[in-house]
């Protein structure tokens, strides 16, 4: 077998067998196969494609280039949950103890943000002493005895992925919905759940930009879960405005806090109660998806769902004394609106870049993270402004640039005209 040969026939829009793929990725991985080759072939998925069956068999070579996590020492149904990546996109650190209060097992491998979007992993370990580096027996013994653990991936997990996804970087192919969806599933299939939900964001501060775009890579995400014996749902959900109020650290786990007490931000307790929902049916906790949407918010009211959250914190060595005292800042600047009217959009993608210069992302993989600075917003899109009302409050620890109001002064669009308030989930796809 040659890998011009395959690149060839790519390059013609065949397609690929399994063993010519499992071949491609064998000898990338053991340095058997040039990246000249690797990215001649990887423009033509760009411009080709792939059928379902092609990325279900990427998937699998991919997974089987490095670790899978063994599971099978925990008892019941194991669940995860993965997202596109977005603005205030706290829901891990909702859901996870919301499901887990119900009697799911929840074991997830999280990772960091980079650019606008967060990473759950940034936001715990702005918890003081929380741990995301567990041995693989204290992360199993863990999830059995309080059903919940979350922490980083290692480095063995999927080798494949990370050297395609650094060659993708550099040859412009990253957004090859094909490709998008094999490196998604193969890292989410190593970490060992038996059931999967994926969060699929669109909109302005998504990488998705279309819904004809997400509902492709769900529907291939969700094939090739089913074709590895996985029971996976895709919910396509709106990023054209941050999730929630607050975008930083420790303000989204004060927004997450809030929820799990049952007085959250409206779209994100409706996204988490929704994937709940299917989560919990899945695992086979309730009969159906309606009855665990109904079990689900009780857990936000009664209590559970807060104890379970505050069980997971302290498990993993992270203790929050002081709610009052949690976010320390020097300054908190109101950015106030210039006109009345209704708030058309909220440009997620300004918002959370506006929040990485203040300190609160990183640009790059080496860039510090100032925990306790952010932004979060006082109105959504829909609602009503007078001139000079408060639109948003930013937390800072530094001087607030010119370069940061004009993302603040191009994210906030108001018009006289009355704005529907926009769905959090446009699609559910199972």
């Amino acid at each position: 077998m040659r890998m011009v040969d395959i690149i060839e026939k790519k390059r013609e829009g065949l397609e690929l067998s399994e063993n010519e793929i499992k071949f491609m990725i064998d000898g990338y991985t053991n340095n058997q196969i040039p990246d000249y080759q690797v990215s001649a072939l990887l423009m033509a998925i760009y411009f080709k494609g792939m059928t379902n069956e092609e990325a279900a068999y990427l998937t699998k070579a991919m997974l089987y280039s490095g670790d899978i996590i063994d599971l099978s020492m925990i008892d019941g149904v194991k669940v995860d949950k993965h997202s596109t990546g977005g603005v205030g996109d706290k829901t891990t650190l909702v859901l996870g103890p919301l499901v887990a209060s119900m009697g799911a097992k929840l074991a997830k491998l999280s990772g960091r943000g980079l650019g606008h979007t967060g990473g759950t992993l940034d936001k715990l370990e702005s918890i003081e002493g929380f741990n995301i580096s567990l041995s693989e027996e204290k992360f199993l013994k863990q999830v059995n005895e309080i059903n919940i653990a979350v922490a980083g991936q290692t480095k063995k997990l999927v080798p494949a992925d990370k050297l395609l996804y650094a060659l993708r970087d550099v040859t412009a192919t990253v957004p090859s919905i094909p490709l998008i969806a094999s490196s998604i599933m193969s890292k989410k299939l190593a970490s060992g759940a038996d059931v999967i939900s994926l969060d699929v964001k669109i909109g302005d501060g998504a990488f998705m930009k279309t819904i004809e775009d997400a509902r492709e890579l769900s529907k291939i995400m969700v094939s090739i879960g089913e074709s590895l014996g996985k029971k996976v749902n895709a919910f396509i959900t709106s990023m054209d405005q941050p999730l929630g109020f607050a975008v930083g650290n420790r303000l989204e786990v004060k927004e997450v806090i809030d929820t799990l007490e049952g007085h959250g931000p409206s779209d994100l307790e409706e996204l988490c109660v929704e994937i709940a929902g299917y989560m919990v049916k899945d695992a086979k906790i309730v009969s159906t998806v309606e009855e665990g949407k109904k079990l689900a918010l009780e857990h936000l009211n009664n209590g559970k769902a807060l104890a379970k959250f505050y069980e997971f914190i302290e498990a993993q060595g992270g203790h929050i004394d002081d709610l009052d005292h949690f976010i320390q800042v020097d300054e908190v600047f109101e950015y106030k609106a210039n006109k009345s009217g209704y708030i058309q959009s909220i440009k997620a993608l300004n918002i959370g870049l506006a929040s990485m210069k203040i300190g609160g992302g990183r640009e790059t993989k080496d860039d510090h993270i100032d925990p306790s600075v952010g932004i979060v917003l006082n109105k959504k899109i829909g609602d009503y402004v007078e001139e000079g009302d408060v639109l948003a409050r930013v937390f800072l620890n530094s001087e607030l640039t010119d370069n940061v109001l004009n993302d603040l002064n191009t994210a906030f669009t108001i018009t006289d005209d009355i704005q529907e308030k926009t769905p959090i989930i446009k699609e559910i796809i199972n």
